[in-house]
């Protein structure tokens, strides 16, 4: 199948290939997927980093020379990371790919820190302060970068920058790890997930402690949780039902 890369900091994935059509997840700059129908001005692509499907604007692509391999050598370490792009300045925000990819219509130059997912074992501590990084990200329903994030990709992130890969949703993400039958017995780092009235599960957060998550909700934002689920750290009320706990591998 013939592939793509992102050539713009954040580009929306789109349920149809239209303007007004839901986001349902974002591509950011370097990463990579493979067309699967296109119309004049849009490509539907399945993103190789996860299997997430959804419809993106052909100018915020480039298509991938036959042949030539993307490599991705590591990730933008602080919250905005600056970078040329064929003779422009651009900003990236954290996470996103630092690409080795030899094509004379994509020069690429980053002089900053790289973070070296290879390097980055999967700890509490290290997991504590990486989701950190992300407190004040505004909720972006389909975001998945500090410029607008939701909950599931907020938690896919942390993880992948963690070499541990998730998928995109977090219906998704409960079926990974094994389960903890009680709060009380949760670690940091666990995952929990929350459902609604209909008992589909709707949102995921990292727990800190047995009685802390961190989240994104309006905000990443850390709130208190109980057995029944969280209670707003801003109004007292309880907005998110606990369905289940899960632990991927501290």
């Amino acid at each position: 199948m013939t592939e793509v890369i992102c050539v713009v900091p954040v580009a929306p994935l789109r349920a149809e290939g239209s303007h007004r059509a839901e986001m349902v997840s974002q591509i950011l700059f370097g990463e990579t997927a493979s067309i699967i129908s296109e119309t004049k001005d849009f490509y539907q692509i399945q993103m190789h980093q996860d299997g997430y499907e959804g419809w993106c604007q052909k100018l915020q692509l480039q298509l991938v020379a036959e042949g030539v391999k993307v490599v991705t050598t590591g990730y933008t370490s602080s919250w905005i990371n600056s970078a040329v792009f064929n003779g422009q300045p651009i900003q990236l925000p954290l996470g996103t790919p630092i690409v080795s990819y030899a094509s004379s219509d994509f020069e690429f130059s980053y002089t900053g820190t790289i973070w070296d997912i290879a390097n980055k074992a999967l700890t509490p501590d290290a997991l504590e302060n990486l989701a950190k990084q992300f407190l004040g990200t505004a909720y972006l329903w389909g975001g998945r970068s500090v410029f607008g994030i939701d909950c599931s990709g907020f938690v896919q992130m942390v993880f992948k920058l963690l070499n541990v890969r998730l998928p995109r949703d977090a219906y998704q993400q409960a079926e990974m790890g094994e389960a903890i039958d009680f709060l009380a017995e949760a670690k940091l780092g666990d995952l929990a997930f929350f459902d609604n009235e209909q008992g589909k599960i709707t949102h995921v957060g990292i727990l800190l402690s047995p009685h802390q998550i961190i989240h994104a909700s309006a905000v990443v934002r850390i709130d208190p949780i109980d057995q029944a689920g969280i209670v707003s750290s801003t109004t007292g009320l309880r907005t998110h039902q606990l369905r289940t706990i899960r632990r991927i591998a501290l």
